[in-house]
């Protein structure tokens, strides 16, 4: 399926190498005011830059072509075309019926028998995301004015780490100042390296994994549902739609395992007259529902499958082994780009499940 949400409802199409990628955004209130500038800054985060990313340049000049006009939302379902130009669709030839190693070429030949666009992933491609960096900056608009702020870094690259978050408490003006940063981290004199370890694997015609860690602020406690509909269930939903997300974890998460009980429960207190916890193992979240404090979630971002190196593959046709090594525009690392994905489908995420509780006149 290419559509997700239980109240605010998202549609997702086109491909890699397709003329365009779309986002039909349908449940949002008429008269929102919605900032363009928002929209255009938060795709350039995710843009490919220099030499650390992929050489494919794409402007994303979207077209708005229904339920907005004069700067607000009509009602009707909100339409964004982003149209593919800068494709090299032969640098795929081979792909057709030799499937890359670690991507979906081969299940998605299963799947779809044989008639899937394999070009660039096709609709499995990281392209797509830029229509999950509209609604995120969408979302992002409404919830800010609630006072609620999402903030990710990059937590590792490869074996380098940045300073993961205070789970007890999250510097407001921090939290803001990392939304406005290309490479987001907490401790800025760890880029050099990180940039170094990217670098170094592109060089050698490789590539390397890592972590973002995600803090949700200034969410009531009390949001989320036990069982299906629980906040860890929804976001790992959401997170997993995202290309290249493999593990991800709330609070101390797999950590957790190496404590007793007594090391890891989050007591309580009363603090200027509100009920917090003393620590934060669980990441803010407790049968499936918001305690109140700092929501944090991590999510694994595997190496970019596609690298120079050979590689064993077979060939469809003939069932017979071969040797690739992928060529074209990659990424030697996705995590500093898809970092910020992974914030704005968190945006979109917190307000489809607050929309359950609020009325049509909240968002506005």
């Amino acid at each position: 399926m290419n559509s997700f949400g239980k109240n605010l409802k998202v549609t997702l199409f086109g491909e890699s190498h397709g003329d365009n990628i779309g986002i039909v955004i349908d449940g949002l209130s008429s008269g929102i005011e919605i900032d363009l500038s928002i929209i255009d800054f938060e795709l350039t985060k995710r843009r490919p830059k220099s030499i650390y990313s992929t050489a494919r340049q794409e402007t994303d000049q979207y077209q708005i072509i229904s339920g907005f006009y004069q700067g607000k939302t009509t009602g009707a379902p909100l339409t964004f075309l982003i149209p593919n130009n800068n494709k090299i669709s032969n640098d795929y030839q081979t792909v057709l019926y030799t499937p890359r190693p670690s991507h979906a070429d081969y299940p998605a030949y299963v799947k779809f028998d044989g008639y899937n666009d394999p070009r660039g992933g096709g609709m499995f491609s990281g392209r797509v995301t830029v229509a999950f960096m509209i609604i995120g900056a969408i979302s992002k608009q409404i919830l800010n004015k609630q006072g609620i702020e999402i903030v990710s870094h990059i937590l590792k690259v490869h074996q380098c780490y940045d300073q993961p978050f205070n789970q007890l408490k999250i510097d407001l003006d921090l939290a803001k100042k990392i939304q406005t940063l290309d490479f987001p981290l907490v401790d800025q004199s760890v880029e050099t390296s990180m940039r170094e370890i990217i670098l170094n694997a592109k060089t050698n015609e490789d590539s390397v994994g890592g972590i973002v860690e995600t803090a949700i602020l200034n969410l009531p406690a009390g949001i989320g549902n036990p069982l299906f509909e629980s906040i860890e269930s929804y976001l790992s939903s959401l997170y997993y739609s995202v290309p290249s997300v493999k593990g991800v974890e709330f609070g101390d998460g797999f950590n957790m395992t190496n404590y007793y009980g007594s090391e890891i429960n989050d007591g309580y207190q009363m603090k200027d007259g509100k009920i917090e916890t003393l620590s934060n193992h669980n990441g803010g979240i407790l049968g499936g529902i918001t305690t109140g404090m700092p929501v944090i979630v991590k999510c694994a971002i595997k190496p970019t499958p596609s690298i120079g190196k050979p590689q064993s593959s077979i060939n469809l046709k003939t069932n017979e082994p071969v040797t690739i090594e992928v060529r074209g525009r990659h990424d030697p690392a996705i995590v500093n780009r898809v970092v910020h994905v992974i914030n704005a489908v968190t945006y979109y995420g917190v307000l489809d499940l607050l929309m359950g509780s609020k009325t049509m006149d909240w968002m506005r």
